[in-house]
């Protein structure tokens, strides 16, 4: 389980969710197997007040992935290496965020994540 949270400007990067999405799940099935049908991107546009970077351009973003404990170290480089490797953007610009938990502090279709079969590996 993969959840990606996408903080940048609504004045530039409004329109251009699906873009960002796909390149960034693409990164996410590549690196981690995730499978092509599990997908959950949050969008968090802010006002220009409202994210405050003076030594960013305007197109600034932030990418956190929040997702269960298991994927080796190496699992982690590869995901962030295909992240700058394959967003168009310059690198200065993109900020990458893992943020790991246990599966069992996780609900997931009624159940803690511990208790759910998984139909793809966690521990890449």
């Amino acid at each position: 389980m993969a959840q990606v949270k996408v903080y940048g400007r609504r004045d530039v990067w409004a329109g251009r969710q699906r873009e960002v999405s796909d390149l960034l799940h693409g990164c996410l099935v590549e690196a981690w197997g995730l499978p092509e049908d599990k997908r959950f991107h949050r969008f968090l546009l802010l006002d220009t007040d409202d994210l405050i970077c003076p030594q960013r351009s305007d197109g600034y973003l932030i990418i956190e992935v929040v997702c269960f404990t298991g994927r080796s170290d190496e699992a982690k480089r590869a995901l962030i290496r295909a992240v700058y490797d394959r967003l168009p953007f310059p690198p200065e610009d993109i900020e990458i965020t893992i943020v790991e938990m246990p599966r069992v502090n996780w609900g997931i279709r009624g159940v803690p994540a511990d208790e759910l079969a998984l139909p793809y590996t966690v521990e890449v």
